[in-house]
């Protein structure tokens, strides 16, 4: 087996798509502050590590499947870890087990500390993790995102820092989750040439380029309006108006995807990243408005 640097493994966990992880909590934390005034920071911030980790295995996991199962080749668009032969498949799935090491241990940590509730959020967690490369192949990938990155991390970090759920952090689960799923929406719609040729299902296959365009433009805009709809009934502070700074990326993103069906797949080749840096852009902003 070849020597990999430090970059090389942190390259082959795509460390680009961690906001999509990172940032739900983050948001949490910032809305639970503003909301109730006294939270268990110290609890958030260990989660917010563990959650990263385990997404970095779910990542490392998803590629070794990916490429067992043919779905990933050399023509194949995304990090090329193993289809260039930088990394044999036994290195990445070890990756993948040796990280959900950590994170696990952090996870029954953070059960001790708090309390079962959060022991099923784990488990449901990890159910998703290790099943999502089959899930994503039978088109309920986009499903599984939402759930595993947008519901369990925001109930599991209200549970911690506060001692039990509110139902009023689902307003902020719906446009977080949203860009969130809008990442890999991308990147499906980017393969749907490649994914089709491995036999495989996604929903953008199910639903076809047409419907696609007009799902990412959905799930990349309507949560401006969401926030703008959630200040006005008051759920919201009017600083979290200044979110919709985040809407020039959003739409010329969209405008991106709307060129698909002109120029080819080429149009999108990195829209998936384009979507994870505006997610990034909008949980920050997002996250300020709860501060200020």
């Amino acid at each position: 087996m070849k020597k990999h640097s430090f970059k090389d493994w942190l390259i082959a966990v795509r460390p680009w798509s961690f906001p999509a992880s990172a940032m739900p909590v983050i948001v949490t934390l910032a809305y639970l502050y503003w909301a109730y005034g006294v939270i268990e920071w110290a609890n958030g911030l260990l989660a917010l590590v563990g959650i990263v980790i385990f997404h970095a295995s779910g990542n490392a996991w998803s590629d070794y499947f990916d490429f067992e199962r043919g779905v990933d080749r050399v023509d194949t668009f995304g990090v090329k870890t193993l289809t260039s032969g930088q990394f044999m498949p036994l290195e990445i799935r070890n990756l993948a087990i040796g990280l959900m090491v950590p994170a696990v241990v952090i996870g029954l940590w953070l059960v001790m500390r708090t309390g079962l509730p959060l022991l099923w959020i784990g488990v449901c967690g990890a159910m998703c993790s290790l099943l999502y490369p089959c899930l994503k192949y039978r088109a309920f990938g986009d499903f599984v995102i939402f759930v595993a990155y947008a519901i369990l991390p925001t109930l599991g970090i209200t549970y911690i820092t506060m001692g039990k759920f509110l139902p009023d952090v689902w307003l902020i689960i719906v446009p977080v989750g949203l860009i969130t799923v809008a990442i890999l929406h991308a990147n499906n719609t980017r393969d749907i040439g490649t994914d089709v040729r491995a036999k495989i299902s996604t929903l953008a296959i199910k639903l076809g380029v047409k419907t696609d365009i007009y799902l990412y433009m959905f799930e990349v805009l309507f949560p401006f309006l969401w926030i703008v709809i959630c200040v006005l009934l008051g759920y919201f502070p009017w600083w979290s108006l200044l979110t919709i700074i985040g809407v020039m990326p959003a739409i010329a993103n969209a405008r991106t995807m709307l060129r698909l069906p002109k120029e080819g797949i080429s149009a999108i080749s990195n829209l998936d990243e384009k979507t994870a840096k505006l997610q990034l852009l909008f949980s920050l902003l997002f996250t300020v408005t709860f501060l200020i």
